[in-house]
């Protein structure tokens, strides 16, 4: 019986870590995905105040690259999350 106890906590500690990882990387998600919609809106700025057309191709270009940046940091975070949750559903 005390093993079995043993194990019913040793479970039970997993699964909450498992919901803190899940919701850390929920809330990391969220706020990568704000930094992009910041940065999106700081380089149309430059963008928009730029003074010659190679500037503003320069600008142009930081921006895609930056937007691209985000996008697969968030799809990681995603493939991170998926990853906790089905490690949760395992530990239950």
């Amino acid at each position: 019986k005390t093993e079995d106890k043993t194990k019913k906590e040793t479970l039970s500690k997993r699964n909450q870590a498992q919901q803190r990882k899940a919701q850390n990387m929920s809330h990391t998600d969220m706020r990568t995905k704000e930094a992009k919609k910041r940065d999106n809106e700081r380089y149309a700025g430059y963008i928009k105040s730029a003074s010659s057309a190679d500037s503003k191709a320069s600008y142009r270009k930081r921006k895609i690259d930056a937007a691209a940046d985000h996008d697969r940091r968030i799809e990681s975070l995603k493939r991170s999350l998926e990853s906790a949750k089905e490690s949760l559903k395992r530990c239950k």
